[in-house]
């Protein structure tokens, strides 16, 4: 098993190793409303951009077709919940006219603390039809929502390290009025849904593509975008620990547009490189260091969650995408302050990129990652 193929068909499967099981309510409710065997478009619906990428898949390997980006406005997306459908809506068609498509078939992704619960559970070894019959009964426990209300998908990772008997398997539970709103949403925009899964999933996706599945240790991918943080831990080539938490680079805007005294679109110009008149690169600085430090200790706590729930210590690597990438120094920083050696996800080194969409997307590379990762989806994949 490569990179934990987990709960909500999460990892593209170039080994054909595709299922469909009944049972899984969230895809295959929209896969047999959608069949189709088209390739997707990838679309992340985030809180301050909404991005869309396209592959082509050939012998060698994916060629990256289209990459369009839009920004959202404020109060759209809030907490990963759809708060104004409508604006959604005219945003997304905005997009698709951006990029030259009148209708397409697409993989969206779904993430939140609020919304959606990845873990990774133990129960006693049995099949994965078994299984299927019971996960509500198990999913009960570790789901903080009425189970009527989510929607379950799961995948069996393998006999547990620890006890006999035992197996690890990755549940995945996504409420069902936060999925139906995204899918309204993206049907009246246009546009045929027909993968849902996991942005951290989707991250999963780009790792492999790019660094492969061989022993890098234990390596955490972590997506820092404008209001959330979503931190994917691989071992050994398999995903064990999924997090979201509602922290982003947002929160470097408002402490700039506080301290500084300044608007909030003013505000995120300065953040990325802008200096106007009477504002000093040693006051912005000072601000972004400290806001920046926030973000790290929030990450800090998620590793040691991890590590109390594993009983693992190393983290070896950490890979970083999202927006904070684009602030000057923010990885280095992030370095420093966690002890952990960080990469900037090269979301195109494995990925040809040829012409004007090559040239558009190369210095963003690392804001496409959840996009791409999610456009490696097919129609009907279960894996």
């Amino acid at each position: 098993m490569q990179l934990a193929r987990a709960a909500v068909s999460t990892l593209h499967c170039r080994e054909g190793l595709k299922k469909r099981l009944t049972n899984r309510v969230i895809w295959v409710k929209l896969e047999s409303m959608f069949e189709s065997k088209r390739g997707v478009i990838g679309l992340d619906i985030g809180s301050r951009y909404l991005k869309l990428a396209q592959l082509n898949a050939g012998r060698d390997g994916y060629e990256l077709t289209l990459f369009s980006m839009m920004p959202l406005e404020k109060d759209v997306i809030s907490d990963s919940l759809v708060i104004n459908k409508s604006k959604l809506v005219s945003s997304l068609k905005a997009l698709i006219s951006q990029a030259g498509l009148k209708k397409a078939d697409v993989s969206i992704g779904l993430s939140g603390h609020s919304s959606v619960v990845t873990k990774v559970i133990k129960v006693p070894q049995i099949t994965e039809e078994e299984l299927s019959l019971n996960i509500k009964y198990e999913a009960e426990q570790y789901i903080p929502f009425d189970i009527k209300d989510v929607n379950i998908d799961f995948e069996i990772i393998g006999p547990d390290r620890d006890e006999d008997g035992m197996m690890d398997v990755m549940l995945v539970a996504a409420k069902k009025t936060v999925m139906d709103d995204y899918v309204d949403a993206v049907q009246q925009a246009g546009l045929t849904p027909v993968v849902v899964d996991i942005d951290c999933f989707a991250l999963g996706n780009v790792y492999e593509l790019n660094y492969g599945v061989s022993d890098h240790g234990t390596v955490a991918l972590v997506n820092i975008g404008a209001c959330k943080t979503n931190v994917c831990i691989i071992r050994n080539g398999q995903t064990v620990f999924t997090r979201d938490t509602a922290v982003g680079s947002n929160a470097h805007t408002d402490a700039i547009e506080r301290s500084l005294a300044v608007t909030k679109e003013a505000a995120e110009q300065i953040k990325l490189g802008d200096r106007p008149e009477g504002v000093t690169t040693e006051a912005v600085v000072e601000i972004m260091d400290k806001t920046s430090d926030e973000i790290y200790a929030e990450i800090y706590r998620t590793f040691e969650y991890y590590r109390s729930f594993s009983g693992e210590e190393d983290i070896n690597s950490i890979v970083l995408s999202g927006g904070a990438v684009l602030i000057d120094g923010f990885a280095k920083l992030m370095e420093e302050r966690l002890g952990i050696s960080v990469e900037v996800a090269d979301v195109l080194r494995k990925l040809e990129a040829p012409g004007k969409t090559g040239e558009s997307v190369r210095n963003i590379a690392p804001l496409a990652a959840v996009a791409v990762g999610l456009a490696m989806r097919s129609a009907g994949d279960r894996q």
